[in-house]
């Protein structure tokens, strides 16, 4: 988590700060529109590296953590909506973010449970020995101080148009790469503040999770890797000329890395068809056959990966879901089988 933090002009009035945090994926894009009131989307996980590296980066620009008026925030992981209780406390910042989204954030531990429950019966759907579930589970739990509570002062909804820095945004609730993912877009400047749900050089991990609070649950499998490739086709549609992503650098050609997302999951799936031709597996065999001892250490990441292309597969008919073993174990078979 070294290294000096900048704010990049990435549009007129909008600079990037890519603030440091202590995970795989680096560091994280949070944005500042100047203007009235000065607003920051995103802020960066509950990490005092992470803070200074906001505070260097707001001083370059001559403000202050006190001056930030509004924070709004894109989606409920840690690296994104991390500080946002530290900013208002010490700003009084006005917290925005989705309807769906503030009633998880205003009890943080009580929705990290719940995704953290999710993740177990994940593994334990893929055969995973219960020692080592145990072990992830506890390496999950160390994650939580990155987040916070905070409560929301005003909430936006999908659709509705919010202005910001003197451009009027239009609301998108893009779910995906995790329930409460929300796309800010400029119209008029042809702008797309997308957080998480486009990346230019990696792909967006459709992360099982748990549904936010009140969102109605039929009991089975959260299936977002079918929701993603739903809403990105949306996205696609949009008028773009320019992406400020949650990750990375901001992007043109929005269309160009959408069709290659697609592409790139077609392959996967195929690959992961091919992988059950032998025999019927489970999804940790499926995830340890494409990513090894990765699928060990990132056992949430992977299988959330392996299924949802399963749920493609299925969804096309390719593939047959198996019914629960007396363990509760669950194996995916080609469906002329």
């Amino acid at each position: 988590m070294t290294g000096s933090t900048n704010a990049v002009e990435v549009a007129a009035g909008i600079h990037r700060i890519a603030v440091p945090t202590p995970f795989i994926v680096g560091r994280v894009n949070t944005y500042l529109f100047e203007g009235e009131p000065l607003t920051l989307l995103d802020t960066g996980p509950n990490s005092g590296t992470s803070l200074d590296g906001l505070e260097q980066a707001l001083l370059s620009r001559g403000h202050e953590i006190d001056d930030i008026g509004r924070v709004l925030i894109s989606h409920q992981h840690v690296d994104h909506a991390g500080l946002a209780a530290i900013i208002k406390r010490r700003s009084g910042a006005e917290i925005v973010m989705l309807d769906r989204l503030a009633p998880a954030l205003a009890d943080w531990p009580a929705a990290a449970q719940r995704d953290d429950d999710v993740a177990a019966s994940l593994m334990r759907q893929s055969g995973l020995p219960d020692d080592l579930i145990t072990a992830l589970a506890a390496v999950g739990r160390s994650y939580r101080a990155f987040g916070a509570s905070v409560e929301t002062d005003r909430t936006i909804s999908d659709g509705e148009t919010i202005e910001i820095g003197g451009r009027r945004m239009e609301v998108m609730h893009r779910p995906g790469h995790s329930p409460s993912d929300t796309v800010l877009h400029d119209r008029e400047g042809r702008l797309l503040v997308a957080a998480d749900h486009l990346l230019e050089r990696i792909s967006s991990n459709p992360l099982i999770s748990a549904p936010l609070p009140g969102e109605e649950s039929d009991g089975g499998r959260p299936r977002p890797l079918p929701t993603y490739l739903e809403h990105l086709r949306e996205t696609r549609e949009l008028e773009v000329d320019l992406v400020l992503p949650g990750h990375g650098d901001e992007f043109g050609d929005h269309r160009a890395v959408i069709d290659d997302r697609f592409a790139m999951h077609e392959r996967r799936a195929a690959k992961l068809r091919d992988a059950i031709s032998d025999r019927p597996k489970t999804a940790f065999e499926l995830a340890f056959e494409l990513w090894g001892q990765l699928a060990v250490a990132q056992a949430y990441l992977t299988l959330s990966e392996v299924f949802g292309h399963m749920d493609l597969l299925v969804d096309q008919g390719e593939v047959i879901e198996m019914p629960p073993d007396d363990k509760g174990v669950v194996r995916f078979t080609p469906s002329g089988s």
